[in-house]
């Protein structure tokens, strides 16, 4: 059984797993909105992975008997400067989810909730996937510049990305 303070506190973090499909949904839609279909792409495929954060965490909160309460779900940014400045606030964003999640692994360790720290040491390897994926791009995207044509072809790179 969950205690009601790491009860709270998964819940308080699916929210946030849900709120981080938004933000993703609404850079998707920029990225419709200034042609760059690969872009969207990816960010979809972002979306998709944050809901499924989130439902593991839904799910985990029933399998130890706990009680989900849903949140709102605060509305996102939906104008951006560049396809740097989505990926740059991305990575930023990456950032914010990544303290979230160390910050929960904490409480279960001080709750000597062992079982939810092995579950959020999942969260814990993918948060740092998440982080160097959307570097990696920032970066890539810092040595673009201004080049259309190699934007448009990342663009074409990261419309391959496939839901895993």
């Amino acid at each position: 059984m969950l205690s009601k303070t790491i009860q709270d506190a998964i819940n308080d973090q699916i929210g946030k797993e849900l709120y981080s499909g938004y933000v993703y949904l609404s850079m998707s839609a920029y990225f419709q909105s200034v042609n760059l279909p690969g872009c969207a792409n990816w960010m979809r495929v972002q979306y998709q992975e944050e809901v499924t954060h989130a439902l593991k965490l839904y799910d985990y909160v029933h399998e130890r008997g706990g009680q989900i309460t849903l949140q709102a779900i605060p509305q996102p940014k939906s104008k951006f400067k560049s396809p740097l400045d989505v990926f740059e606030q991305a990575l930023g964003h990456e950032r914010e989810v990544t303290a979230s999640i160390n910050k929960l692994y904490a409480l279960s360790q001080k709750e000597n909730d062992y079982p939810t720290s092995i579950k959020l040491q999942w969260f814990v390897t993918e948060q740092v996937e998440e982080e160097r994926n959307a570097e990696e791009i920032v970066e890539q995207l810092k040595m673009i510049g201004d080049n259309k044509v190699a934007l448009l072809m990342l663009d074409r790179q990261l419309g391959a990305r496939a839901a895993s």
